[in-house]
């Protein structure tokens, strides 16, 4: 392995590992601001990593999934990952389901706002150097971890917002689908894709829309920041 590629995986992994502790502490700060405490009490709110880092989600999966792509096509493509959840403890909102679909929101809406400044700090510094280089990916691992996060399923947070949006009775038919774990969705995002392609079968929904709106959404904020698409 070549110095270049285990400094670009290096920095992947920084970059992806700040991006989901922003994340979190996103939820944290806007159920604070909403009146829960929760996370406050447990020392969540807090920019030290080993508070929210995940061992598998936060570490081992998003530099396998970053080496495995700069080691095969050369470029990071797509990402996933996830951190401890944020505590919370939606009784202290004035309306719960609607408090939790605002605590939900806050964190894809943070990814989307840490990309675009991360876009006009880069029209701001240039596109050279290890900052630089630190900043694009800061700039894509937000724009993949924000897109990922509004798919309409629990646990995501795009799930968690239908929840409190639906009429009640779809609202609670929806929230059942957070039993089903983490796993299940895993085996449906890139086990089911994977196996089905041995087959010459193409499914993988989420990996095409993220293919198409990742690059889309970041050329949009390099552009609006000053900065040239082709970097």
């Amino acid at each position: 392995m070549n110095n270049d590629l285990i400094r670009s995986i290096a920095i992947g992994v920084c970059a992806s590992v700040l991006a989901i502790v922003l994340h979190e502490l996103a939820h944290g700060f806007t159920a604070l601001a909403m009146g829960d405490h929760t996370a406050q009490r447990e020392g969540r709110l807090s920019l030290n990593p080993l508070r929210h880092i995940d061992r598998v989600g936060t570490i081992i999966l998003p530099a396998v999934l970053i080496a495995f792509q700069l080691l095969t096509i050369g470029r990071i493509a797509y990402m996933f990952g996830w951190a401890k959840p944020v505590p919370i403890d939606p009784s202290g909102f004035r309306n719960p389901r609607r408090g939790m679909a605002i605590v939900a929101a806050a964190g894809p809406a943070s990814n989307f706002l840490l990309a675009l400044i991360s876009a006009f700090i880069l029209a701001a510094i240039g596109t050279r150097g290890i900052i630089a280089d630190f900043l694009f990916y800061f700039l894509l691992f937000n724009i993949l971890l924000g897109l990922f996060n509004l798919v309409p399923l629990p646990p995501f947070d795009g799930g968690r917002i239908m929840v409190g949006i639906l009429p009640l009775a779809a609202a609670r038919a929806l929230a059942q689908v957070e039993r089903l774990g983490i796993l299940v969705i895993l085996f449906l995002v890139f086990i089911l894709p994977a196996a089905l392609g041995q087959f010459g079968i193409h499914f993988n929904p989420v990996s095409d829309v993220l293919d198409h709106w990742v690059p889309r959404v970041a050329t949009e904020f390099l552009h609006v920041a000053g900065v040239h698409a082709g970097y």
